[in-house]
C-alpha cells in the first residue's frame, strides 16, 4: 500500500479526474467511506446498533468539510441523528450542505452560535464526533472560531473520555507531511485516512494524535501511483512473501545460516540472534563465538551448531578468526555479523577481514558493533562491495554518516533513502515504524510502533531473523521488509499478552512462529 505526501495526493487526485473519476465521485466516496466507518465504530463502542444515535459532524471549509457533508447524509439514511456543526463562511451555491438540509438534518452555523451554546449541546449529547475541519491542505496557525471550536472539543474529551473521535483524512490540525500538529489540534481515536496513507501518520506527534489508523478506498483509478516510492508493509503483502513449507522437505531445504556474535559482555546477544533465525525457520544455524563461551551458550541453546573462534583474551575474538570465518562461508547461505561482539581492537580486525574480504560472494547482515566498526572506516561501503543489509537504530546511523546526532523521526525515510542509494545496500532504520530502505530509491515502512521493543537484545532478534529469511533465498529486499514485519508481528502478539512493560527480547523468539502461523491462517 502506497504511502503519499501532500502534493503527491494532489498529483493522484489529478490523474483520477484525467481518467474519468471526477472530485465529486471521489467526494461521494470519501463521505460513504467514513460514514461506513463510523457506523461500524459507533457500534462496537456502544455494544449495540446505533439506530437513533446521536453523531456531530464538524464541518470545514474545503473538501474535507464537504466529504463530513456526504457522512453525515449517509448516517441520517441510516437511521443515525447527525447533526452538522458548520465551522466555514456560507456560501451562495453549496449543493452538499443542500442535499443534507434537504433530508432535514439538524444544521447549527458557528457564526450564528452565540456563545457556542450549540455546539456545548450537541457535545453533551453526542457519543461521536467526526472531525471534518481540516483536511491536508497546507497547514496554517489554526485561529478564530475553528481554535474555539476545537478547544471545546478538546475540553469535552478530557471530561468524557468516553466520547469517541473520528478524524476524516486527517485529525485538524495535523500537517500531513511532517506529522507536526497545531497546539490545538485533538487526538483521535481512529483515523480514516483516504484514498492513501499520508506520511505525516507515521511521525511523531501525528502517529500518537491519529489514534487507530483505518485507509478507506475511495474509488481511485488503479495504476496511477507507480511513481510512489514508499510502501506500507501489509498482512497480504507479508503472507505472499513467506517462504513455502514442501512436506518432503528436509533441513537443507531451508537454508543455513552463519552468525558470527557475542563476546564476554554480551554472550546473550549471540543466543538472540541465532533464536532469531531459527525462529523463522532456517534448516541449520552456526554459531560462531569465541572458544571460551561455547559451554555457556550451548546449555542456553541447544539447536545452533559452533564454530568456536580463537580468542585474543577470555571471551573476545582475535583477528585471526577472520580466516576461519571466511574458510567457512561457502558452506551457508546467509552470514549476520555484528550482534554483542564489542569493539576491542583484535575484534575490529576480525569483522574488517570478514567484510572486506568476501566481495559479493555471500548475502550477509551487519548489525550492532559491525556497524560500528564499518563507522570507523572512512567511505566503508567502498571497501564493502558485498550485497548487504544494514540494520542500524538512530545512534547507529549517525555513526555511519559521521553526524553528530540521530536523525529527526521527520528526516527518517529521506535518510534512510538517500543513505541506500548512496552505498547500495539494503538500509533497515529501526525504530517506531521501521524504514527498509533499497538502492533504487524504494523504500517500505513497518506499521509498527511499539513501546515495548525498545529493550536491549530486540534488535538482535530482528537481525536473526532477517538471516534466516536470506538464508531461506528471499532477496536482500524481502528478506529485509519481511523480517521487520515478523518482528513488529511478534511484538504485537507479545504485547497483547503481557502489555508492553517488561517485555523482554527472548519473549519474542516463540511469538515469532506463532506470527508467522497467524500470518499464514489469515
Amino acid at each position: 500500500m502506497k504511502i503519499v505526501t501532500i502534493e503527491q495526493m494532489r498529483k493522484l487526485e489529478r490523474r483520477s479526474e484525467e481518467a474519468g473519476v471526477s472530485t465529486d465521485a471521489l467526494m461521494e466516496n470519501a463521505g460513504l467511506a467514513t460514514a461506513t466507518a463510523a457506523r461500524r465504530h459507533l457500534e462496537q463502542a456502544i455494544g449495540r446498533r446505533f439506530t437513533g444515535q446521536p453523531v456531530l459532524v464538524l464541518a470545514g471549509p474545503g473538501n474535507n468539510g464537504a466529504d463530513g457533508l456526504v457522512a453525515a447524509r449517509h448516517l441520517h439514511k441510516w437511521f443515525a441523528r447527525p447533526l452538522v456543526y458548520l465551522v466555514r463562511p456560507a456560501r451562495d451555491a453549496d449543493p452538499k450542505l443542500d442535499s443534507v438540509r434537504a433530508l432535514g438534518v439538524p444544521i447549527v452555523d458557528s457564526a450564528n452560535d452565540v456563545g457556542q451554546a450549540g455546539l456545548r449541546r450537541a457535545l453533551a449529547t453526542t457519543q461521536m464526533v467526526v472531525d471534518a475541519l481540516l483536511g491536508i491542505s497546507k497547514v496554517r496557525p489554526i485561529e478564530g472560531v475553528m481554535k474555539a471550536v476545537l478547544a471545546e472539543l478538546a475540553s469535552v474529551k478530557a471530561q468524557r473520555p468516553a466520547l469517541f473521535i473520528l478524524a476524516l483524512d486527517i485529525p485538524s490540525g495535523l500537517n500531513a507531511d511532517t506529522g507536526q500538529a497545531d497546539p490545538a489540534c485533538v487526538a483521535a481515536d481512529v483515523t480514516i485516512t483516504l484514498g492513501y496513507p499520508k506520511v505525516g501518520l507515521f511521525m511523531p506527534p501525528g502517529s500518537d494524535l491519529r489514534g487507530l489508523l483505518e485507509t478507506a478506498d475511495i474509488g481511485a483509478p488503479p495504476g496511477l501511483d507507480t511513481d510512489v516510492r514508499l510502501d506500507l508493509m501489509t498482512p497480504e503483502w507479508a503472507k505472499d512473501l513467506l517462504p513455502k513449507r514442501p512436506q518432503s522437505a528436509h533441513k537443507g531445504t531451508f537454508g543455513r545460516a552463519l552468525v558470527v556474535a557475542g563476546s564476554r559482555n554480551y554472550i546473550g546477544a549471540a543466543h538472540l540472534a541465532a533464536g532469531g533465525a531459527i525462529r523463522v525457520g532456517t534448516g541449520l544455524v552456526t554459531l560462531a563465538l569465541p572458544e571460551s563461551l561455547r559451554a555457556s551458550a550451548s546449555a542456553r541453546a541447544a539447536e545452533p551448531t559452533y564454530l568456536p573462534l580463537a580468542e585474543s583474551a577470555p571471551g573476545v575474538p582475535a583477528a585471526e578468526a577472520g580466516p576461519l570465518i571466511l574458510d567457512n562461508l561457502s558452506q551457508y547461505d546467509a552470514l549476520l555479523v555484528g550482534c554483542g561482539l564489542g569493539q576491542a581492537s583484535f575484534t575490529r580486525l576480525m569483522v574488517e577481514r570478514v567484510l572486506f574480504s568476501q566481495g559479493g560472494a555471500k548475502p550477509t547482515i551487519v548489525d550492532a558493533d559491525g556497524l560500528n566498526i564499518l563507522a570507523m572506516t572512512t567511505g566503508f561501503w567502498r571497501r564493502f562491495p558485498a550485497k548487504a543489509i544494514l540494520t542500524p537504530h538512530p545512534g547507529e546511523m549517525a555513526r555511519l554518516l559521521g553526524r553528530p546526532g540521530p536523525p529527526t523521526p521527520q528526516e527518517r525515510i529521506a535518510v534512510a533513502t538517500q543513505s541506500a542509494a548512496s552505498w547500495n545496500k539494503v538500509v533497515v532504520l529501526k525504530g517506531a515504524y521501521t524504514v527498509v530502505a533499497y538502492p533504487d530509491g524504494r523504500a517500505m515502512l513497518s506499521p509498527f510502533a511499539n513501546p515495548g521493543l525498545a529493550s536491549a537484545g530486540t534488535g538482535d532478534v530482528l537481525a536473526g531473523a532477517i538471516a534466516g529469511l536470506l538464508s531461506q533465498g528471499l532477496s536482500l529486499e524481502d528478506a529485509a521488509a519481511l523480517g521487520v514485519y515478523l518482528h513488529g508481528a511478534a511484538g504485537e502478539l507479545v504485547r497483547g499478552e503481557l502489555g508492553d512493560m517488561g517485555m523482554i527480547a527472548s519473549d519474542l523468539l516463540p511469538a515469532l512462529p506463532k506470527a508467522i502461523k497467524a500470518l499464514r491462517s489469515s
